[in-house]
């Protein structure tokens, strides 16, 4: 497909490298000639320099002919603006990134007027990701699949876990649960692993079940712990204000810590179920004075990663249960693994998936086999994608990590088959899959 991405920042550049890895021809509009030059220099793409939201620029980009518009600057008027002229101009689909909560609440009214195919908001996706695992905080990673039906959960095996030297045949001989552990990372190694693997204290495990069989399973390890009752904040941007609105909504205790005087009177006024605290919260003082060793999970949402790591490791050394730091800058994927931080979250790394996925989703509108939901794993080195299942598939050998039949969830053994009209959820490496039956190509 003809992709135009307005916008070069981190969550555009993103989209366009996987996009433009993916086969598609993708174009980048924005006004920084060195960010542009740098993108065209370390990527397949073709850019031009000028202001996306101006009729003449994007006809440069031949919007006429394009497929998806994608309009990702940090502007979110910009954004729209874009999207609206795009879609006048002949662009087929176009997707903002908004991120106002103000502008993102009425976007039902406007997507309509403004020609919208997706509205995505990196703010509330993260806290929507960050509320999900407090909800089930013996995950480090929590991925649904099948609207909620199905989860893919990334644990660590601790030390002295009855799974270390397990072999993976044995468990559900051992613990009576209806879980598929598919993928497993060791170290810098990256396994699909088969019946006879052996698992180690350390290993990295991504399960898939029903919500219900992953909370069995981890009771049976020893691992499981109930949702959290009181979550601490650092930083009261607008991911804090999300999250502390689904919080809230759940009766969990939600204290905000801003440095930010004005921000706090406004967090006062739209969260009064919360606790707004004026000071700065990576000082240990404020922190154990408001607290930290009482709470039972610490979220740290500041705009600056360095602080972010270093505020969640000391939470984690004064024993908080749940610790979750928030980082713009994810390549150092191997540092960050070696630390003693619960999980991170990246909302821009979120907001570009969201937008790929959908992407890739209308690629495949018209295959028998459609890309349903797409997650990439460790690191971006797994992918877990659901299919639909329009036609019988001529799939031979395969090994798939959930089947979902209308409201039964099957966990596959050898004599399960795959029928028409299936969701099946498949774990693999093989990337940018986008049909069943490439799999055994």
């Amino acid at each position: 497909m003809k992709i135009v991405i307005v916008g070069d920042g981190k969550v555009g550049s993103t989209i366009a490298n996987q996009l433009s890895l993916e086969g598609h021809d993708v174009i980048v509009i924005d006004n920084n000639a060195a960010v542009l030059t740098n993108s065209g220099n370390t990527m397949d793409i073709f850019c031009i320099e000028g202001n996306g939201a101006t009729a003449s620029v994007l006809r440069e980009a031949g919007i006429q002919q394009t497929d998806v518009l994608i309009a990702a600057t940090s502007a979110d008027e910009v954004n729209m603006l874009c999207c609206l002229l795009g879609k006048r101009l002949g662009a087929k689909n176009t997707i903002a990134r908004v991120r106002n909560p103000e502008y993102f609440q009425q976007m039902s009214l406007i997507k309509d007027e403004l020609g919208l195919s997706m509205a995505v908001n990196p703010e509330l996706a993260a806290a929507t990701e960050i509320s999900r695992l407090l909800r089930f905080p013996s995950a480090i990673k929590i991925e649904p699949f099948a609207r909620g039906k199905v989860e893919l959960v990334e644990l660590k095996i601790p030390e002295h876990s009855p799974l270390d030297g397990m072999p993976l045949w044995a468990i559900y001989k051992e613990f009576q649960v209806k879980i598929l552990i598919c993928a497993v990372q060791r170290e810098d190694q990256v396994i699909i692993p088969g019946g006879e693997f052996v698992l180690k204290a350390g290993d990295k495990i991504n399960i898939t079940a029903s919500h219900l069989e992953i909370a069995n399973f981890f009771r049976a390890i020893g691992v499981f712990r109930t949702g959290v009752k009181s979550v601490m904040i650092i930083g009261g941007g607008r991911i804090a204000y999300y999250l502390a609105k689904e919080l809230s909504s759940i009766h969990v205790k939600v204290k905000i810590i801003e440095r930010d005087l004005k921000r706090c009177e406004y967090l006062c006024e739209v969260l009064p179920e919360s606790v707004i605290i004026h000071g700065d919260g990576t000082e240990k003082e404020l922190l154990h004075e408001e607290g930290l060793e009482k709470t039972d999970a610490f979220v740290t949402l500041t705009g600056m990663d360095e602080e972010n790591i270093i505020v969640a490791l000391y939470a984690k050394e004064k024993k908080v249960s749940k610790v979750i730091a928030k980082v713009n800058k994810i390549s150092f994927y191997e540092i960050m693994d070696s630390l003693n931080i619960d999980s991170f979250i990246s909302p821009k790394t979120i907001a570009a998936q969201n937008i790929v996925r959908y992407v890739r989703a209308m690629k495949n509108s018209m295959r028998d086999n459609n890309v349903v939901t797409l997650h990439t794993m460790i690191n971006d080195q797994v992918e877990a994608v659901e299919f639909k299942v329009r036609e019988d598939s001529a799939i031979v050998g395969l090994i798939v990590a959930a089947i979902i039949r209308g409201s039964q969830i099957i966990i596959p053994n050898g004599s399960d088959m795959i029928e028409k009209g299936d969701n099946v959820v498949v774990v693999t490496t093989k990337k940018h899959l986008s049909d069943l039956n490439e799999i055994k190509k």
